[in-house]
């Protein structure tokens, strides 16, 4: 949760995801490295347990999806913080590499790949004077859950451009509140997928440490709706 924005200069960051849904648990952790204020290279591995549900289609209960995702992004033009005197927002760029280590179950659901890429561009504005965070991304992808389920599909196989937006209001220089709203593609004969919603507070506790909570809805995943649930993420910077 919480709107993406470019790094800062030569610093590395660590974090660590939780989501707690009705019939499913999300874990995901990971580092970045930012360079010369304007690249971040980073990996994160995300864990998808199923728990009861992956009994009931058959995988074995706790049954668990994992991903690794490569990435990559440059700051273009723009300085969220700085170009306050212009409309200009901070503009980045960026890429996607992710791998599934469930294959064979991932084309049992009709997914056409275990593996995939995808690229985005993200635009921030941050108007001190409203006390507003503003954040616009198009993502060129064909993900199912992001990934978590494959992708492509026997519905469409290829990539499609989602938007993802987010508006926030600075309650105070280390407190933020917003939502924010992300189109998915729907691939998968056998699961309709939705897109996602949530509602998030984040609290900078001091210079390098972030807290982030949220109320998600996420839809139906694997057929099973109304998965909403809540959203932890702690990051550290260095």
């Amino acid at each position: 949760s919480g709107p993406q924005a470019a790094p800062a200069r030569n610093c590395g960051t660590v974090h660590a995801t939780a989501v707690e849904l009705p019939d499913y648990s999300f874990l995901s952790y990971g580092a970045a490295l930012g360079l010369f204020d304007r690249i971040e290279l980073s990996y994160t591995r995300q864990e998808f347990d199923t728990r009861d549900v992956g009994a009931a289609l058959g995988l074995g209960r706790g049954f668990t999806f994992g991903q690794d995702v490569w990435g990559a992004k440059v700051r273009v033009i723009g300085d969220a913080v700085y170009d306050q005197d212009t409309w200009l927002p901070q503009v980045a760029v960026g890429a996607n590499w992710k791998k599934n280590d469930q294959g064979a179950v991932v084309a049992a659901v009709g997914g056409t790949d275990d593996e995939g890429w995808e690229t985005y561009a993200t635009a921030t504005k941050i108007l001190l004077d409203s006390s507003l965070l503003l954040n616009g991304t198009l993502r060129w992808t064909n993900a199912n859950q992001t990934g978590l389920l494959g992708y492509g599909g026997n519905l469409n196989d290829d990539h499609e451009l989602m938007g993802e937006f987010s508006a926030g209001w600075l309650l105070s220089p280390d407190i933020v509140v917003g939502a924010e709203y992300r189109m998915k593609p729907d691939n998968l004969a056998i699961a309709r997928e939705d897109d996602w919603v949530d509602i998030y507070a984040a609290w900078a506790i001091n210079h390098h440490i972030t807290l982030t909570g949220a109320y998600v809805d996420l839809g139906s995943i694997a057929t099973f709706d109304n998965q909403r649930g809540i959203y932890l993420s702690l990051q550290a910077g260095f």
